[in-house]
């Protein structure tokens, strides 16, 4: 479990995160919300000690994070961050044995015992057929799998990832959140992650905590704060929640504009988008029956 109480954070006089509490429980999907420049990212940080906060603690199983040495820390701790690496000339096998780094001396050399993690991690993401080849010539979605396998690889029990869908088609980012929300309730993964998809995030969290500058705005399932009410405040966008027989679809559009100094009405916004008749009802479309 991953609890954080009174965060504080500041780059310089400008401050990015006030006062702010979370729990993530074992087992479960905690999903960071909010629009750009929230301080998503900035609190998931320091959540892994990337960055160090000016206030507040945070703990991993009851441990203070302070209290941790760096290898204790990636020992529990996967990250997965919203950039994957750029070209790097290693096979996929190879990136995959970076997650063995914290549990081998300073010089040593992977073993069998490493090599046999390194290839279950892969086959848990179903990937193990692209371990011999070079990850810089993967797609988008097949990088994400085998850097969420490096992660598996490191043995630890939480998970964060940043953005882990940026830049992914639709397929990809449910096959990635579908992993992913497998490896948190299969019960062996406390998971974190930074979403700006709403509706991806009340398909698979648990719960979501949003922000709003640095501050929480809500924290609870995602049915309590994926709300009209809520989320207009925060986004200054028009939302409806519109149901549906397996849970419900957010749609946006922006305020309508008061008339212009001409005289003339501003445009007609366009209409919500709608499900197309006998399709089915998709993650996208809302949150899963579990």
């Amino acid at each position: 479990m991953i609890r954080a109480s009174g965060i504080a954070f500041s780059y310089g006089s400008r401050t990015i995160l006030s006062g702010i509490d979370l729990a993530a429980p074992h087992g479960q999907v905690l999903g960071l919300l909010g629009p750009n420049g929230s301080g998503k990212t900035t609190l998931l940080r320091t959540l892994h000690r990337a960055l160090v906060p000016r206030t507040g603690s945070v703990l991993i199983d009851d441990d203070d994070l302070r209290r941790l040495s760096a290898r204790e820390i990636a020992r529990r701790v996967s990250v997965v961050v919203q950039e994957p690496p750029g070209d790097l000339p290693l096979l996929v096998s190879d990136m995959v044995l970076l997650g063995r780094t914290p549990h081998r001396s300073t010089f040593g050399r992977a073993t069998d015992a490493d090599d046999a993690v390194a290839a279950a991690a892969l086959e848990r993401v179903g990937a193990l057929h692209l371990a011999g080849q070079p990850f810089d010539g993967l797609s988008g979605g097949e990088r994400q799998r085998v850097l969420i396998a490096r992660a598996l690889a490191q043995e630890s029990t939480h998970l964060l990832l940043d953005e882990p869908t940026n830049h992914l088609d639709v397929r990809y980012q449910h096959e990635v959140l579908d992993l992913v929300r497998d490896l948190a309730v299969s019960g062996h993964h406390t998971v974190v992650v930074v979403l700006h998809d709403l509706n991806l995030a009340a398909a698979y969290c648990d719960q979501v905590l949003l922000l709003q500058t640095g501050q929480v705005v809500a924290h609870g399932a995602p049915s309590e704060v994926l709300t009209p009410a809520t989320l207009e405040p925060v986004y200054e966008v028009d939302v409806r929640r519109v149901p549906l027989d397996d849970g419900f679809q957010l749609a946006f559009r922006p305020r309508r504009a008061t008339v212009t100094g001409e005289g003339r009405p501003a445009p007609t916004p366009a209409p919500a988008p709608r499900r197309r008749p006998g399709a089915p009802a998709t993650a996208d479309l809302g949150r899963r029956t579990r």
